[in-house]
């Protein structure tokens, strides 16, 4: 018998099917910020418009009181709009939003009273649902991932400045987020270390799969990242995709 052959275009479609669309893990449109009211009011944002998508790096970029650290706090949900509309679609929708995201600020902001381990652990502590054994390995392992993990039952007031901004990024590691916002990181530190820190998010963003989103005045660290949205007065200058 004699065998039969397909024409192998056949066999598959004319074209490759489209993928998928990426789903934003956050959307902000033509949300604007206000603080005050008629001749007091600030304009802190202006109808701004843009999005993050999963594994996204960028720089807010801009001035002092150009409205970075607004659309920062924004995105991290820690300021409503006055107008516009955020959502948070790459989320998990069960869960609140403020567990989900993890936020970097300028001061690292550890509880004086507190060893570094405990610190670290608080935040996911403070959410009220883990275990406390738990909270502490994960504390634990975000210490390990950073090389801090010497360090892990030191005072605040016994390590220097730039371990204290390393433990910062620790505590955002060990709470998983799907999204990270950093306010100004390398505000106090010098370049060295400002580079370190800038580094360490984006490994820990990479490693999370998570958005990273950095508000910076310095074009040194905003070049680290693969995208910037420039802003002034409030508003972004350019259109982010």
């Amino acid at each position: 018998m004699r065998a039969t052959t397909q024409n192998p275009s056949a066999r598959r479609p004319a074209f490759d099917p489209a993928p998928p669309p990426v789903e934003a893990v956050v959307e902000i449109s033509e949300v604007s910020v206000t603080y005050g009211s008629r001749e007091a009011a600030v304009h802190a944002l202006v109808e701004a418009t843009a999005r993050l998508l999963p594994g996204d790096t960028t720089a807010v970029c801009g001035p002092s009181g150009s409205g970075k650290s607004t659309l920062l706090h924004l995105v991290a949900g820690l300021v409503a709009p006055t107008s516009g509309q955020i959502s948070w679609p790459g989320l998990d929708r069960s869960l609140p939003v403020r567990h989900q995201i993890g936020v970097v600020f300028q001061a690292p902001s550890l509880v004086p009273a507190l060893s570094v381990v405990e610190n670290v652990e608080l935040p996911l502590l403070l959410q009220g649902t883990m275990p406390t054994a738990v909270a502490r390995d994960l504390a634990h392992a975000a210490l390990r991932d950073l090389e801090l993990d010497g360090l892990a039952g030191a005072l605040p007031e016994e390590i220097s400045g730039g371990q204290a901004q390393r433990v910062a990024v620790a505590r955002v590691l060990a709470g998983r987020p799907r999204l990270i916002c950093a306010d100004e990181p390398t505000g106090r530190l010098d370049l060295d270390h400002a580079l370190v820190v800038t580094d360490l998010l984006l490994h820990t963003a990479h490693q999370l799969g998570a958005p990273l989103l950095v508000a910076t005045h310095d074009p040194r660290i905003a070049d680290r990242l693969a995208t910037t949205w420039p802003i002034l007065d409030g508003r972004l200058t350019q259109e982010p995709r």
